[in-house]
């Protein structure tokens, strides 16, 4: 019986890129695996063969080169097949090109027995929410917090086996972690059931974890908070996290700052902002006042005529730098207070000084009434 055409076993172009065979492999080898057609597992099988052997010629650049030129007559010398081996593609050097196509599909089958035994995992990362002051932030800080984790278990040492005992090869993958048989064509491979995978089985298990091997409890840490650290900032602690498994390292801990609002200050970066309330005659007039800094109360200079919303900048006066670059500044945002409670002189002055500035008060309305019917013709 003739050969088919491998793009026609596989229902591609000759134009069709190296994902399009992949893709199409993947639909042919799905539909005729022997496993998912019991009634016809025969036909299936051979089915199942002829798209391998297409797909072992036509994913390889340089086969699917003389494939193209010369047909099947490219591989007869190399003993039919299409220069594709059976013998070594399930379980030797070419199961790997056959494993990444079809590995997430079929488990284990194309395994090999090469999957061996468990691996070591590492331990999940832990994260923890921690909540401290403005201040804490701005200057740093160390806390002392308590974590619930896994650990390995102290009395086994993470072995699972009582102490005194260890863990025993399993005596029916003898370590492997697998058990091999054949089925047809194939050779197929599967987790071992007596050891699930491990390689080892555990006569004696420890009484404290019941041979998991961990343990749950509750360890006190010390964080530090840099100076300089802003609200959502994430600390790493490495090991500080749950415990690996089979022998892998630990993860590690997150510490998520959530930094509490001050009532004055707020940050935006490296500097600080405040807002400073000043009375009208004092903006008016100018002269010093007193402003509230990160290191205590400082004299600043109001300018004279000083209008409500004018910032001032203190130089190194803000949040320092988590990189060690200095500090920011300290933003003074001006907020002039008009008094709502007047004594009786107060209105008398207050009434001289309008009359005073008459002239000058008439032009800015003046000013901005000639705006208005501008803007509204």
């Amino acid at each position: 019986m003739a050969k088919r055409d491998y793009y026609e076993v596989l229902g591609v172009g000759r134009d069709a890129s190296a994902e399009e065979i992949k893709q199409a492999y993947r639909r042919v080898a799905l539909k005729h695996h022997p496993d998912r057609n019991p009634d016809n597992k025969q036909e299936a099988s051979e089915r199942f063969k002829e798209a391998s052997e297409a797909y072992g010629v036509l994913s390889d650049a340089d086969k699917r080169s003389r494939y193209d030129r010369f047909g099947h007559a490219a591989f007869e010398a190399a003993g039919g097949m299409g220069g594709f081996d059976f013998g070594t593609a399930f379980g030797g050097a070419g199961a790997s090109m056959f494993e990444d196509v079809l590995g997430d599909l079929f488990g284990d089958f194309f395994g090999g027995g090469r999957r061996g035994r468990s691996r070591a995992a590492r331990g999940d990362d832990l994260r923890y929410d921690m909540r401290i002051s403005f201040l804490e932030a701005v200057n740093g800080t160390e806390r002392e917090i308590v974590v619930p984790r896994t650990t390995k278990c102290h009395d086994c040492g993470g072995s699972g086996a009582k102490r005194g005992t260890g863990p025993e090869t399993c005596p029916a993958c003898h370590g492997a972690g697998q058990v091999s048989f054949r089925q047809g064509l194939f050779q197929i491979s599967k987790a071992c059931g007596q050891c699930n995978g491990h390689g080892t089985i555990i006569r004696t298990p420890c009484p404290s974890c019941r041979g998991s091997g961990a343990q749950r409890q509750e360890r006190q840490i010390k964080v530090k908070v840099p100076a300089g650290v802003d609200d959502g900032s994430r600390l790493k602690l490495r090991g500080e996290g749950e415990a690996g498994h089979n022998g892998g390292p630990t993860g590690d801990l997150y510490v998520i700052l959530d930094v509490e609002p001050h009532e004055i200050f707020s940050r935006h970066g490296n500097d600080v902002v405040c807002e400073l309330p000043v009375l009208m005659s004092r903006a008016a007039l100018g002269g010093k006042v007193d402003v509230p800094t990160l290191d205590g109360v400082v004299k600043v200079t109001i300018p004279p005529g000083t209008q409500s919303g004018r910032l001032l900048r203190l130089r190194g006066k803000g949040a320092p730098d988590l990189r060690g670059r200095g500090r920011g500044d300290q933003i003074v945002r001006v907020r002039v207070e008009t008094p709502s409670h007047l004594t009786k002189r107060q209105k008398e002055l207050l009434r001289e000084f309008d009359k005073a500035g008459k002239h000058h008060s008439e032009s800015l309305v003046a000013g901005f009434a000639e705006k208005v019917r501008e803007l509204f013709g």
